[in-house]
């Protein structure tokens, strides 16, 4: 009885932070079907009095929601990938393999997840300025082609492949590119999708450094590009929640796609420390 209680009332807390977490979307996604004027009136509603797609279609003529859409599109996917490559090669030599000093490596890994980013971010700048990397995509990039986080995890998954496959792979000839790249590589997928579904988002939503590094308009990010909706003197609320709005889509379908294997990812990423 008593675990039924217990399950009962942990179920509906969970429905209510669920609910409290998902109304400020939900009300958002259904402000970008009203007008201006219904959002900045005194008396508020939940559902549009009068919906409209207006702020949809309106959305390029404004404002160049694609260029900058594409933009941080292909900064993300080229990100992420990247960083999915390199932490899995850190993580593999870290795991598996013996050497003086490994321990000491791993542990200069754990430390950059420990310090702020705002400490970092004034040197940084002034290292990609003096290389004349300003308005440069590769200033958006190279800073994040190694993650500390990436290579923590997958350290902790390529612990859990078996040394006897390895050394069965080596025993048929199989060099150590080929283990990596046809054997390691395909049983990691769980740590793969959690890294894939935090460094997509965590590219995606960054203002900050693409907002210091990029100087061209036709070269800015979405999320810097949101920005352009505040005027001096008013706001576009409905044109900022539609673009908003799409903006979010494909954060929901790269977790679609990993949803199935980012549970077991971040799981097998935590079991070992």
């Amino acid at each position: 009885m008593k675990q039924r209680v217990l399950k009962i009332t942990l179920f509906v807390i969970l429905c209510l932070a669920g609910a409290a977490t998902v109304l400020p979307f939900l009300w958002m996604l259904l402000s970008s079907f009203k007008t201006n004027a219904e959002i900045e009136a005194l008396e508020q509603s939940f559902l549009p009095r009068h919906p409209t797609l207006e702020n949809y279609i309106n959305l390029q003529n404004n404002f160049d929601f694609l260029r900058y859409f594409a933009n941080s599109i292909l900064i993300a996917l080229v990100v992420t990938i990247l960083v999915i490559y390199t932490s899995c090669i850190c993580g593999y030599v870290l795991g598996k393999y013996k050497f003086k000093g490994k321990n000491l490596i791993f542990g200069v890994v754990m430390m950059t997840m420990m310090v702020p980013w705002s400490v970092t971010i004034i040197p940084r700048y002034t290292m990609f300025v003096k290389a004349g990397l300003l308005d440069s995509y590769l200033s958006l990039i190279l800073p994040f082609m190694f993650s500390g986080f990436g290579i923590f995890m997958m350290k902790q998954n390529m612990e859990n492949v078996p040394n006897e496959l390895l050394e069965a792979a080596r025993l048929d000839g199989a060099n150590e590119f080929q283990i990596f790249h046809k054997l390691v590589f395909p049983l990691c997928k769980n740590g793969i999708s959690a890294i894939a579904i935090f460094q997509f988002l965590w590219v995606w939503e960054d203002y900050l450094w693409p907002y210091l590094m990029m100087d061209s308009e036709q070269k800015q990010l979405l999320a810097v590009g949101l920005t352009q909706f505040n005027g001096r003197y008013a706001t576009d609320y409905g044109g900022l929640f539609a673009a908003t709005t799409i903006s979010i889509l494909p954060v929901i379908i790269v977790y679609v796609i990993f949803q199935k294997r980012f549970i077991a990812g971040v799981a097998a990423g935590a079991v070992k420390g």
